[in-house]
């Protein structure tokens, strides 16, 4: 037995109605394939990253999360267990990208403990994908009191069966963000591995979502809300509310849906103003080069500076450069005073600097705004 469906109340189908508004509004301009889509992707790529991480209390900073979804050398602030942990996430992230496109790909067990021994398969004591064989907890405050026991390890094969099934089939009609909160809270609920269930419940969700219908999962994830500090609390708060401290699939999971529903509405609401910032940006930072007499390429360049910091190696790779011309540009940016550069060698980035950053700073503002929480604050 799974924990199942609830109804859904008038302010739950409210609150993803503002949700599929907010993302009907950025697919609009996502179908013209605009220039910075990639540039947005990777931005929001890697904060679920970092943000999914962070919750286990693996943490890298924004540059080596950049870093990581350029597939650029990280700083040695992230040791080496650190890196191992968060490529795996990337890689397991990766392929949740790609199976919408896999006309043969399949909700399986293998499948399932495929992303967990991607993002496990650094800690090789833990049996990446594998299923475990012993009890397990998860340790809350009190050190005498689990935040949550997992069910008898002989149920664990047959509720992952269970689970597969529902995956195919079930709740068909239910909206796509609500069966993604169902299979992410029985998965985590289920805990059949070791070690790595929560990276890998999240993974699903997005997986879930990705196979719905969402073109871009990048701009659905709610990792990154997730992540930080007091939603982490936040988010074990409803977990252990709905589960009541053991696995007890018959508990109601209203609270859990809404929740997640406000996950979702506050990510979508975090990523709209993003993209309005970039939108602006963009535009703003076309006009500078146009009055500089700067190549319209070059708009990348200090996007990507503005977004974080500029690499060569992706700022040729994007705007499909050599080698030569993509240090031409950068060098004639530096010049204008409009980029500077940090660090040395192979881990030399540049950011905004002078007018530029005057331009992204006000860009910023023009977009700023509190969040609302989509139940208490309704429009």
């Amino acid at each position: 037995m799974l924990y199942a469906m609830p109804t859904l109340d008038a302010a739950d189908l409210r609150v993803l109605a503002e949700v599929g508004a907010m993302r009907s509004e950025i697919d609009v301009h996502l179908r013209a394939k605009p220039r910075w889509e990639g540039q947005l992707r990777r931005s929001l790529f890697a904060a679920a990253i970092q943000g999914s991480n962070s919750i286990e209390n693996i943490s890298i900073g924004d540059s080596d999360a950049r870093a990581l979804v350029e597939h650029a050398p990280m700083s040695a602030a992230a040791d080496d267990e650190t890196q191992q942990a968060v490529i795996g996430y990337r890689d397991a992230m990766t392929y949740v990208q790609q199976t919408p496109l896999m006309g043969f790909f399949d909700y399986s067990e293998t499948a399932l403990s495929a992303l967990h021994f991607m993002i496990t398969k650094y800690q090789p004591q833990k049996w990446p994908g594998r299923y475990r064989a012993g009890g397990i907890f998860v340790p809350g405050p009190d050190r005498f009191e689990p935040m949550y026991t997992g069910p008898d390890p002989d149920l664990v094969p047959g509720l992952m069966r269970e689970l597969i099934d529902w995956l195919r089939a079930g709740d068909p009609d239910a909206p796509a963000y609500a069966r993604a909160a169902m299979a992410h809270l029985n998965l985590v609920a289920i805990h059949p591995w070791r070690d790595g269930n929560g990276r890998t419940a999240r993974a699903l969700h997005t997986l879930v979502l990705a196979h719905s219908g969402e073109p871009v999962p990048e701009f659905s994830s709610i990792e990154e809300w997730l992540g930080e500090q007091i939603n982490t609390v936040r988010y074990y708060q409803a977990l252990r509310l709905t589960q009541g401290g053991g696995f007890q699939p018959g508990r109601d999971t209203g609270p859990w849906i809404k929740f997640v529903f406000t996950a979702h509405h506050r990510q979508a609401q975090r990523v709209r103003r993003r993209f309005e910032w970039t939108v602006r940006l963009w535009a703003d930072l076309a006009v500078l080069a146009g009055e500089r007499g700067l190549a319209e390429r070059t708009v990348a360049a200090l996007y990507a500076a503005a977004a974080g910091e500029l690499r060569r190696t992706t700022y040729q790779q994007d705007e499909g450069l050599s080698r030569d011309q993509a240090i031409r540009d950068i060098q004639t940016l530096t010049r204008a005073g409009l980029l500077t550069p940090h660090g040395h060698a192979t881990g030399r980035v540049y950011r905004l600097a002078g007018v530029a950053d005057e331009i992204s700073e006000a860009a910023v503002a023009a977009v700023r705004g509190p969040g609302r929480d989509p139940y208490l604050e309704p429009l």
